[in-house]
C-alpha cells in the first residue's frame, strides 16, 4: 500500500511541475522620471513569488520579468507595479 501512496505522490508532483512553465514577459512601465524608479519597479516585482528575475530599463521606460506562471501572473505584475506608481501593462 505504501508504495502505491508513493507512486501516486510521486505523479502528482511530476504533473505539477509539467504545468508549470517558466516565462518571460516585457512590460511598458509609466512615470519612470528618475534613476532611482527602476530600483523601486524591480523591488516591487521582486517581492511577488514566482518572480524569478527582473530587469528593469529606464531608457526603454521597460521591465522584463521571468516568471514562474503557477506561482504569478500578469495581472499580479501589473499590479505590483501600478502599487508602487509606475502603472505597467505588457508591451506589444
Amino acid at each position: 500500500m505504501n508504495k502505491v501512496l508513493v507512486a501516486f505522490a510521486v505523479t502528482i508532483a511530476a504533473a505539477t511541475a509539467a504545468t508549470a512553465a517558466e516565462k518571460t514577459i516585457t512590460l511598458a512601465v509609466e512615470n519612470m522620471y528618475c534613476a532611482a524608479c527602476p530600483s523601486i519597479v524591480k523591488g516591487s516585482l521582486e517581492a511577488i513569488p514566482g518572480v524569478a528575475k527582473v530587469a528593469v530599463s529606464y531608457k526603454d521606460k521597460t521591465a522584463t520579468i521571468v516568471y514562474d506562471d503557477a506561482k504569478a501572473d500578469v495581472s499580479q505584475l501589473t499590479s505590483a507595479t501600478t502599487k508602487a506608481g509606475y502603472p505597467s501593462a505588457p508591451k506589444g
